[in-house]
């Protein structure tokens, strides 16, 4: 049995307090008292909540990009299990959606973060780090596209499955950028 880490006990009191209550209105004591730990602890892991959030982000996406390839996942198999992740946090994206801003966006970070995943998997079959500058702009265009995408879906409460909204994502990846993706 695996054991939950600091890190993601700490992720999971936050996302309970972010179910119900404004990002910018939680503190650090808030996401300690919510599961027993202290701020010295989470001052440990993270420099702050928006660091957190960042955290968060990050693993989940780990979690689902770390299949691919294995018993049969692909892309595709990778956009749906996205799309379902955003259906169940709905209200904990629209959250961080909505109540953060400036260098601490969620959107800026949700970019630059799936920009980086896309741009990983490009180098896996290049097997380089030079990636040319018309793919680099196709991966900027198409997360960039995705992202909003999903932010509206997301923020505007349309009624559209995980599974239509993934369809959707893999139907506008541009031509040149599946073969990056796609075996």
């Amino acid at each position: 049995m695996k054991r939950k880490t600091t890190k993601e006990i700490l992720a999971e009191s936050f996302q309970e307090l972010a179910a119900n209550k404004r990002i910018d209105k939680i503190t650090i004591t808030e996401i300690t008292n919510n599961c027993g730990m202290s701020q010295p602890t989470f001052y440990n892991h993270f420099k702050d909540k928006y660091d957190l959030i960042v955290w968060i982000y990050i693993y989940e996406s780990d979690k689902i990009i770390s299949k691919i390839g294995k018993d049969g996942y692909t892309w595709k198999n990778s956009l749906f299990d996205w799309a379902q992740y955003f259906a169940e946090k709905r209200e904990y994206f629209v959250n961080a959606l909505k109540h953060t801003g400036g260098q601490d966006s969620f959107i800026q970070y949700m970019r630059k973060i799936n920009s980086e995943i896309v741009l990983t998997e490009v180098r896996k079959k290049l097997m380089t780090e030079y990636i040319p500058e018309e793919i680099y702009g196709m991966v900027r265009i198409y997360v960039y596209g995705s992202v909003q995408y999903m932010l509206e879906w997301l923020m505007n409460d349309r009624d559209m499955s995980p599974e239509k909204v993934a369809e959707i994502w893999e139907h506008s990846l541009p031509e040149p950028l599946k073969q990056y993706l796609y075996d």
